[in-house]
Formats: C-alpha cells, structure tokens, sequence
C-alpha cells in the first residue's frame, strides 16, 4: 500500500469497526472538501455510498455516489474525523461489504491525474478501462 502521491506523501489509513474497510487520510481529506464544496452549494451532504453494483465488462462496478439517508437498518454507518473539525460519513451495504473487507479507499495523484482508487485484495481481476472488477 505504499503508493506515494505526488506530494510523496504515503497513505495513512484509519480503519472503521474491526477493520474491515479502511480510509486513506487524502480520501477523508478530499471527500471532506467536496462536502465543504456541496455544503456551500447547498446540495445535500449527508454522506457517501459505497458499494458495488453488477455490471460492467468484469461484472461489478464500484459505486461512489452522494446519499441523503442509510438504504436500511443493515447499512454500515462509518464516521471519519477529517482532520478539521468536520467528519466524514460513508454507508456502505451488507451485502457489498463482503466484497470490500479488507480495502483501503485512497485519493491518489499523480502525472496522469487524480481520483479515488479502491485498493481491494478480494480482486481477481479487472476490465483495460479499470471501471469494473471480478470476484
């Protein structure tokens, strides 16, 4: 886990619960500003949904996307202190959790660009255009 950003800074992640799903402080720090940028917009900020959905070339495709409220009572509620003064909320479900124990959520930068990247070790492989994933 050791990719460096542009910065050369290396990721730091903070776990939730038992340490099935992991966040890297430049992705609780981005997704932060975004909240800060959605906020000022006045769009809602509740949280992010992660999850996965079947599709794509490799048959599940990660989901990254604003949620105003948790889908059920079985949704994995996880709070991240983002450093300044704020916190950082990401719902995840049941059932994609079984999918991303064990992952790390990161923000990367670098020459040819920068976003979000899940590193899942569940992954056995992954589409050329790197939208979709196998299990």
């Amino acid at each position: 886990m050791q990719q460096a950003g542009i910065h050369g800074e290396a990721p730091v992640a903070r776990s939730e619960g038992d340490g099935e799903f992991k966040v890297a402080d430049a992705a609780i720090a981005h997704i932060g500003r975004l909240t800060d940028k959605r906020r000022a917009e006045g769009k809602a900020t509740e949280a992010i949904r992660i999850g996965l959905r079947g599709g794509g070339c490799d048959g599940f495709s990660y989901v990254f996307e604003w949620a105003d409220k948790p889908a059920g009572k079985h949704d994995h509620v996880l709070e991240f202190d983002n450093g300044a003064g704020g916190t950082v909320r990401l719902f995840i479900d049941k059932k994609s959790m079984l999918y991303l124990k064990g992952t790390t959520l990161n923000f990367v930068t670098g020459l040819m660009g920068h976003g979000f990247k899940f590193e899942n070790p569940n992954v056995k492989g992954a589409c050329g255009c790197g939208e979709s994933v196998q299990f």
